[in-house]
């Protein structure tokens, strides 16, 4: 306590030992006993020490709570909360509350998909998806990509919805997109020249263009893009289409047909119908358009029109002369005979087809020609089927597309737009589109470059699945065993267009066999470059130039690596050259002629020689040197050739059938008496494709 643990009033102590009282503390009276003689003296007294105050007793320290420092007693205790809210939880009942039901979704589900970009459409756990396809016995991380197969099987087990989707669908709407009622215009007719090499297809062209159209404005452009307006002599504008007539260009010729609305047949008189006059009957029919028939050269003294009427009833045409409905027309491009009544011809058929076009809306069309200028760029030469394709527009051809820069007609002149059925060159796009795709107005930049963007990888999915394409079981074998030894020509071909260097890629590729073939590094539109040099190097392959000639550094290039580029302008030259060069490439056939037969009669064995078989020629001639075959009991038993051939102790280069002589093959002994010995002579024969 306070009190106990005050300190004592200050003493003093006297000699002798005895305490002396201070001011503060009174003075009390000596109490000492009385000293007796001779006694020891007394101790002297200790005073007794003052007792402490006893401290209070300890509380047991317990855990320190908000209780406990607060000084709280445990009967002011209060709940805290998680106990509070376990209270609330167990007298609700949530605790033990049934799962919810679970929410059907409509999931899309592209081509392929990783599993937990799937797992959040169907708004699953992903280690619920790669569970169901473990029980399906599919292995799969989270970061795999399943098919739209797998994918659709997961998300219908757990209970949604599938919607497919393909990448695909980037060109829904972009062609044929319904028009509204009257909205449709008459248009020109497009009309499609077809048929044999030399039959004066151009020359008939010629002379419509230069007799129909002013003199000045027929430029080159005219004849390069092969596809030009002129009028009818009934009014209105005809559009006509030049193809050749090679066999190589069957693509060109079929996709001409596909997007025309008239054929006309050229066939001369004086020759008749040819291989591809027929195939370009077989193109219009494919296509389904109606067919003109101009019988050509007919100011030739040996022309023969009828021949040529008979000879198409061989491919089901009857013209109208011998009662027939395809309509015929006599022509001279030469003189200009019966021009003016083809286009009156073609005109009234195109008013019966009752051609019509909406020019009000977004142009499509298709891609006739297209190359690579060096000085303007890509330039592809299209015909507008659809709609008015305008400066500026956005366009998408193939895997191409572009800003349209500016529009060239077919007089070479600029014009700000084209309607239906006209023909002009676009200047705009970012690489040279193959001949024959339909090329599209879009409107935007960022949806053609979507749709480039898919139709490329398209591409090299399509050349990486032919690079990679294996069958299974014996069709493999059999190829691999066909192409083990396979010898191939590796080419690096450029033209000036591309309907051309495509022709020539098809023609190579036909003419190889199982032994040889062509296989075509790069091709493309342009000049030879240096990168094309370098490629051609590396592979040990040569440049063919289509109407094109290679850049300086190109020449350069291939001047220090030694590359070899060869020049072409016809079609037939090419094709022959590189299949003279295949034909050096294989092996030369090897042929049997047989020489005769000798009998074995009788073994002598010669020292220093070995063993001499003394035989009898019973058929044709033995000659020295040539090959034999020793055949015991119809076998075969030895393939060699002869060592030495005597008559008697002569040596001699042949024996002939009834004489006797004596035979030594090298390298070989074992000869008995009976056996027959076939001589033969083999030849080498040069091989052609």
């Amino acid at each position: 306590s306070p009190a106990a643990r005050r300190p004592s009033a200050p003493t003093s102590a006297a000699p002798g030992g005895v305490r002396r009282p201070t001011m503060a503390e009174p003075e009390e009276p000596a109490r000492a006993a009385p000293r007796r003689l001779g006694a020891a003296p007394s101790r002297p007294v200790t005073p007794a020490k003052p007792e402490r105050a006893k401290a209070a007793p300890t509380k047991e320290r317990g855990r320190l709570t908000i209780a406990t420092a607060t000084g709280a007693t445990g009967e002011d205790r209060t709940r805290s909360v998680a106990s509070y809210r376990r209270r609330v939880q167990r007298l609700s009942g949530k605790g033990h509350q049934e799962p919810k039901e679970k929410l059907a979704r409509e999931v899309v589900v592209p081509e392929t998909i990783t599993v937990q970009e799937l797992a959040n459409r169907m708004s699953e756990r992903a280690v619920d998806v790669v569970r169901l396809l473990m029980k399906q016995g599919v292995m799969k991380k989270i970061t795999d990509l399943i098919d739209a197969d797998t994918a659709q099987l997961v998300a219908e087990d757990l209970g949604h919805t599938v919607r497919r989707v393909a990448e695909s669908d980037v060109e829904e709407g972009l062609f044929d997109a319904p028009d509204a009622e009257g909205a449709q215009t008459q248009r020109a007719p497009v009309v499609t020249i077809m048929g044999h090499v030399d039959h004066g297809k151009t020359s008939l062209l010629d002379a419509i263009r230069h007799t129909k159209v002013v003199k000045g404005e027929a430029g080159g452009i005219t004849q390069h893009i092969g596809a030009y307006q002129v009028p009818s002599p009934l009014g209105g504008l005809i559009t006509f289409i030049d193809t050749p007539g090679h066999a190589a260009f069957t693509a060109m010729r079929q996709r001409g047909a596909k997007s025309t609305d008239i054929v006309v047949l050229v066939v001369a008189a004086d020759d008749g119908v040819m291989p591809q006059t027929a195939e370009a009957i077989n193109h219009a029919r494919a296509a389904g358009v109606p067919l003109i028939v101009a019988i050509n050269k007919i100011d030739k003294p040996e022309a023969k029109p009828d021949k040529v009427r008979s000879e198409l009833l061989q491919y089901e045409i009857q013209v109208e002369s011998l009662g027939g409905e395809t309509l015929e027309v006599e022509v001279s491009a030469k003189t200009g005979e019966g021009l003016d009544k083809l286009l009156e011809v073609i005109q009234l058929q195109a008013e019966i087809l009752d051609l019509k076009a909406n020019a009000d809306r977004a142009a499509e069309g298709v891609v006739i020609e297209a190359k690579l200028d060096r000085g303007r760029g890509p330039v592809a030469t299209v015909l507008v089927q659809r709609g008015t394709l305008h400066q500026g527009d956005i366009v998408v051809a193939g895997s191409e597309w572009g800003r349209v820069r500016m529009l060239v007609d077919d007089k070479g002149a600029s014009t700000p737009n084209a309607l239906p059925s006209t023909p002009v060159e676009i200047l705009g796009f970012n690489g040279a589109p193959e001949a024959g795709d339909r090329f599209a107005v879009v409107e935007n930049e960022a949806r053609a470059r979507e749709i480039a963007d898919y139709r490329q990888r398209q591409k090299r999915e399509q050349a990486a699945a032919r690079a990679t394409v294996r069958v299974s079981g014996l069709e493999e074998m059999m190829s691999q065993i066909k192409t083990a030894g396979r010898k191939e020509l590796p080419l690096v071909i450029k033209g000036d267009v591309q309907g051309s260097v495509e022709a020539i890629v098809q023609s190579l590729e036909k003419i190889g066999n199982d032994e040889v073939g062509v296989r075509v590094l790069l091709s493309g539109v342009g000049g030879v470059t240096e990168s094309d040099v370098i490629l051609a190097a590396a592979s040990k392959a040569a440049v063919l130039g289509f109407n094109v000639r290679a850049l300086k550094e190109a020449r350069d290039a291939a001047d220090r690596t030694g590359t070899e580029i060869r020049y072409y302008n016809i079609i037939y030259d090419l094709v022959d050259d590189i299949k003279s060069t295949m034909s050096g490439m294989l092996s030369p056939e090897r042929r049997e002629d047989f020489l005769g037969n000798a009998e074995i009669r009788e073994i002598f064995a010669v020292s220093k020689v070995g063993k001499i078989a003394g035989c009898l020629v019973t058929d044709g001639v033995v000659q020295k040197g040539a090959s034999v075959r020793l055949i015991r009991d119809n076998v075969v038993i030895h393939e060699g050739k002869l060592a030495t051939l005597k008559r008697f102790k002569d040596d001699v280069q042949e024996v002939r059938a009834g004489t006797e002589c004596g035979m030594s093959f090298e390298n070989y002994q074992d000869m008995r008496a009976g056996d027959v010995i076939e001589c033969y002579r083999v030849t080498e024969v040069k091989r052609t494709l």
